[in-house]
């Protein structure tokens, strides 16, 4: 809660300090694939591939056309499988630990020059919202997982993905015209995505981060 107290307040100051110009903001929409893994959480532990789609806006920064505020709103696929290539015919290796999300992450989006065509950096925040999750083929000692199997006297111990959870995004990517952008991002979870799984006998208390990495195609309207 911290972190995340102290990542609003950074970008509240960098918002209110900013030459924000909302009337000159275009819209556009994204979409791409999503190599997803959760670290800590499962044994066997592989990644899953997925996808990501939505909208976004871009929002000038001061009066250079350089600087941005990038936010967007997606639907964002990750999670993890039990897909290690050194476990194949252990049981768990056809699991799959699919968390799905309503995500909203918030760029600060800079490019190189003032060039049409050129590179970028981003970096922000991104806020997921579970939407579903869905777990298949898991292991029989993991039988938390089935609601219908928990253990009444330990609720807890459920191995549910949380609704709300947060992380530290990082991307680059080149700019056709201000208008179609390639991107490869990385997103760092911060908070953890299955904090029930801290009261799984031998469980971990380690964080489980949930980190994605992701290469999208953007189009900007103008």
């Amino acid at each position: 809660m911290k972190k995340f107290l102290l990542a609003s307040a950074i970008a509240f100051s960098t918002l209110s300090f900013a030459q924000i110009d909302f009337s000159s903001t275009r819209f556009g929409v994204t979409a791409g694939g999503n190599y997803s893994r959760v670290k800590n959480a499962h044994n066997p532990s592989g990644p899953r591939f997925t996808f990501q789609a939505g909208a976004l806006a871009l929002i000038p920064m001061g009066k250079e056309n350089q600087f941005f505020l990038q936010p967007e709103v997606l639907y964002y696929g990750a999670g993890e499988t039990g897909k290690d290539k050194d476990a194949k015919g252990i049981d768990g290796y056809n699991a799959v630990y699919a968390n799905d999300y309503l995500s909203v992450p918030i760029y600060f989006k800079g490019y190189f020059s003032e060039a049409e065509s050129e590179f970028f950096g981003l970096v922000g925040p991104r806020f997921n919202f579970l939407l579903s999750q869905n777990v298949k083929n898991a292991p029989l000692k993991r039988a938390y997982y089935d609601p219908d199997l928990v253990d009444p006297a330990n609720p807890g111990v459920n191995g549910k993905a949380k609704s709300f959870n947060w992380g530290i995004g990082l991307g680059i990517g080149y700019s056709y015209k201000r208008q179609l952008e390639l991107a490869l991002k990385y997103d760092l979870g911060i908070s953890d995505t299955y904090p029930g799984l801290k009261r799984e006998p031998n469980g971990s208390d380690k964080n489980k981060s949930e980190q994605v990495i992701s290469l999208g195609l953007s189009y900007i309207f103008q």
